[in-house]
């Protein structure tokens, strides 16, 4: 099922996340909207100040590790993956960004969430499946900006900083 929701809020840019579930999710309408609360959150956190787009397919561990191995040459199972369509280096464009003329948005790219990984690290790690799923799809989105915890230890620093942050304000607390 595919679903887009646009997240406007007096005086800041557009927002649209489009999320199609492409795996068995026990309340799939639920997961739909915490992806897009935090999406949203981030892109407001980040000030972006120009209208975005993201779009989400929310998939399985067979598919996630098919992208894993074409996309990045590892074949294993991951729990998300970021396919950037600007390069971004911690939350500033490097290059010119242009909007999609008919939606008036800069697609920022693809977001790939492993809802089933996502179950099994939340029991794993000892809190809920929404914490993982919210911790999941703002990880992916900082790194549609340019965030990279593999970077270096300042810039895993600064990108854990913005993830708790986020998290924090949406109520997504470890425990």
């Amino acid at each position: 099922m595919n679903m887009e929701k646009n997240a406007m809020q007096q005086g800041q840019p557009e927002v649209r996340v489009r999320v199609t579930a492409e795996a068995e999710l026990a309340d799939e309408e639920a997961v739909r909207q915490l992806i897009i609360r935090c999406a949203t959150a981030v892109l407001r956190q980040e000030k972006i100040d120009f209208p975005a787009f993201i779009d989400v397919t929310i998939i399985d561990d067979e598919e996630i590790r098919r992208m894993n191995s074409e996309h990045r040459g590892k074949d294993s199972v991951t729990d998300v993956l970021s396919f950037p369509m600007y390069e971004f280096c911690n939350g500033e464009a490097q290059e010119e960004l242009d909007e999609d003329p008919e939606s008036g948005c800069v697609m920022l790219g693809d977001m790939l969430l492993n809802y089933d990984r996502a179950v099994q690290q939340a029991e794993e790690y000892g809190h809920t499946p929404a914490r993982e799923c919210g911790y999941l799809s703002v990880h992916s989105v900082l790194h549609l900006l340019g965030y990279d915890h593999e970077r270096g230890e300042e810039d895993c620093r600064l990108m854990r900083k913005r993830e708790e942050a986020v998290l924090e304000l949406l109520g997504l607390t470890r425990g």
